[in-house]
């Protein structure tokens, strides 16, 4: 009885495979491929908004008061509103607030230190601090006259003109 089965399986998909290779192929077309929706193939001075996350937050003074934890836009895709965590310890104990993104001013250069430098005798003093490459621009409106191709694809960091006190006041955002 297992025997008719199988036999009667491999019959069946025999001629079911018979009939779908005997339809004839559609007919090709002259109509030229669809155009592509995309505007550039380059993405030269632009930012990855997955890379500012993250993104450390200083005020006027050089202080840190914070970092990006999420980044909010409109319906168009307009970035609006950068909510930044104050304070707090690895995320526990984090108040985030929400700022309008267009107050951040988004830099590239490395923040300045202006304490004292301690270095040990033996070794010379370093001359910067991070890879941060001196021919990018400094603001998000700055253009670049020369094409980096070791482009990070993200600022150094941003400013805030507020204290961390300043924005531990502000009201706690909350997602709903």
């Amino acid at each position: 009885m297992l025997m008719k089965s199988i036999a009667a399986g491999l019959a069946g998909s025999a001629l079911i495979a018979t009939v779908a290779f005997a339809q004839t192929p559609p007919a090709a077309t002259d109509k030229a491929p669809a155009a592509s929706t995309t505007t550039t193939t380059s993405a030269s001075g632009e930012w990855r908004a997955s890379k500012l996350v993250g993104l450390k937050i200083y005020n006027d003074a050089n202080e840190s008061v914070g970092s990006i934890n999420d980044l909010l836009m409109d319906k168009s895709g307009d970035i609006k509103i950068a909510v930044i965590g104050v304070g707090g310890f690895l995320g526990m104990g984090e108040h985030l607030v929400a700022v309008p993104f267009d107050k951040l001013k988004f830099v590239n250069e490395a923040v300045a230190y202006s304490g004292a430098a301690t270095t040990p005798a033996n070794r010379p003093a370093s001359t910067t601090t991070t890879g941060a490459a001196a021919d990018r621009p400094t603001t998000m409106n700055e253009k670049t006259t020369t094409a980096t191709t070791t482009s990070k694809w993200y600022p150094d960091h941003a400013v805030f003109n507020a204290s961390k006190d300043d924005l531990k006041k502000m009201p706690e955002f909350k997602y709903d």
